[in-house]
């Protein structure tokens, strides 16, 4: 799993500008690989449909994963006798591969991606980039799986399909509905920061992107998509469930150590209820108060278990001590990743050790609590012994949420510029929207199907009744 750092937090949503010029907003990919049948039918359909009802400029780039096929003279012809159409060539296979290589070089705002075989109705395109482009969104996808959604396809698929998003709803805690429908888009500043923390290189890589997306807090749309199943796929069921699930265990072992700069990626939303500032309420005290809550309860029915467990071999305070040892421990690691959202491995042993702190006050509180029980009967009953101990650690555990809160996890506060938020989220600041210079795609084949090389400036153009010229560069 990668664990390098993204290039930076993400800028605020914008609706993209609507301004004059040929730069596409949308940049729709086609990963092929010896598709030599399907390819020619599937564009001209795509080109058509998007000519048609697509209100901007667009592109559409053919991938072409290692095709030992006659797929690349296709593509090339398509790309000579199509405007807005490109194709880019790769020497090696895997479809997140592809979809890597072009959308790290594309400069269109919005990249989306589909199936050569075009099993996903085409109506679903437009309702799928359009939460990207008015700035709701961050990554769209369509859903075979929705209520609404209207699909053929045999048992086996549809058997598999939804065992693979029960496992990965039950073992990553996703909660969007189809991870491997091959209809999805993304926007171009979300794609930069993200893709370099994907690993995956083959059929995972969705499901990859999506899972580290909804962990960092971003926003994915799910569209109903009318879907057909196509009998003459390619794609070798077995060998890529396995590798699916050999995904599913790398991501979740990355997200259980905290190996992922996830809150990299979290955007400032400029909007979310959540960073308004509410006089007399510190800003996230309530979600910190139930986490603690929740963690607390926990670690008391942990703290009772193991002091009835050293009560077998030791006295009170010997087992009290210990079992309030090693469930401090646990509290103060449960409480840093779930409580306050502090990830990563940076400034745990600091936790620790302010935490045995906090310990050593809680003990001093129930181990007097005992000294005074035992002051008072000689041999107490075991229940009464519980009964000190639960009313001692409730004591504890409001001043523990104290500290817990004021020192050991304070809230960060930055350059006075910056407006504070709740722990775990970025501080709001100001941000422009920029995109970096467009970048040009290794020369394709033939020579003469030259990408497009234009203003990085992104620019909106509305249809314009008449405007149907196929070959209008729109």
């Amino acid at each position: 799993m990668r664990t390098d750092s993204s290039p930076g937090t993400l800028p605020a949503r914008e609706h993209l500008p609507a301004t004059d010029a040929g730069t596409p907003v949308l940049d729709v990919v086609i990963p092929v690989y010896n598709e030599e049948k399907d390819l020619h039918p599937c564009v001209l359909r795509l080109h058509e449909h998007l000519t048609r009802t697509f209100p901007y400029p667009f592109r559409i780039t053919i991938a072409d994963n290692a095709s030992t096929d006659t797929t690349p003279e296709v593509a090339a012809r398509l790309a000579a006798e199509l405007a807005g159409v490109y194709w880019h060539r790769l020497e090696l296979k895997g479809r997140g591969r592809a979809l890597r290589t072009v959308w790290s070089a594309s400069e269109a705002p919005v990249l989306a991606y589909m199936d050569v075989d075009l099993s996903t109705d085409l109506n679903a395109l437009l309702p799928l980039v359009a939460p990207l482009i008015s700035g709701h969104s961050d990554l769209a996808i369509g859903s075979r799986l929705a209520r609404s959604s209207r699909v053929v396809r045999g048992v086996k698929r549809e058997f598999i399909s939804r065992t693979y998003n029960l496992i990965l709803r039950g073992s990553l805690q996703a909660r969007f509905s189809d991870a491997q429908c091959g209809f999805k888009a993304i926007r171009r500043d979300v794609a930069q920061v993200l893709l370099p923390l994907v690993e995956d290189t083959g059929w995972f890589f969705d499901t990859e992107m999506l899972v580290l997306a909804e962990r960092a807090g971003l926003r994915i749309h799910e569209v109903p998509v009318d879907w057909v199943d196509d009998p003459d796929s390619t794609v070798h069921i077995v060998r890529t469930a396995t590798d699916d699930l050999k995904g599913v265990l790398r991501v979740g072992k990355a997200l259980a150590t905290g190996s992922l700069p996830l809150d990299r990626l979290t955007r400032p939303f400029g909007d979310d209820p959540r960073d308004r500032e509410i006089q007399d309420v510190p800003n996230g005290l309530a979600r910190q108060l139930v986490g603690f809550c929740v963690v607390g309860v926990l670690s008391t029915l942990f703290y009772l278990l193991l002091y009835s467990a050293f009560r077998q071999f030791s006295g009170s305070q010997i087992a009290n001590a210990l079992a309030l040892l090693v469930s401090a421990v646990a509290n103060t690691a449960a409480n840093r990743r779930l409580t306050f959202g502090v990830r990563g491995p940076g400034g745990v042993v600091r936790h620790q050790a302010q935490g045995l702190v906090v310990f050593g006050i809680g003990l001093a509180l129930t181990s007097g609590s005992l000294a005074a029980l035992n002051t008072a009967s000689s041999s107490p009953a075991h229940s009464t012994e519980l009964a000190v101990l639960i009313a001692a650690n409730l004591a504890a555990t409001v001043l523990r949420f104290l500290l817990f809160r004021a020192w050991v996890f304070p809230e960060r506060r930055d350059e006075p510029a910056t407006r504070p938020c709740s722990p775990g989220r970025p501080h709001q600041q100001s941000y422009q929207q920029t995109y970096p210079p467009a970048q040009s795609y290794p020369q394709p084949y033939p020579p003469t199907a030259q990408p497009y090389q234009g203003d990085a400036t992104v620019r909106l153009q509305p249809v314009r009744p008449g405007d149907t010229d196929p070959r209008d560069p729109r």
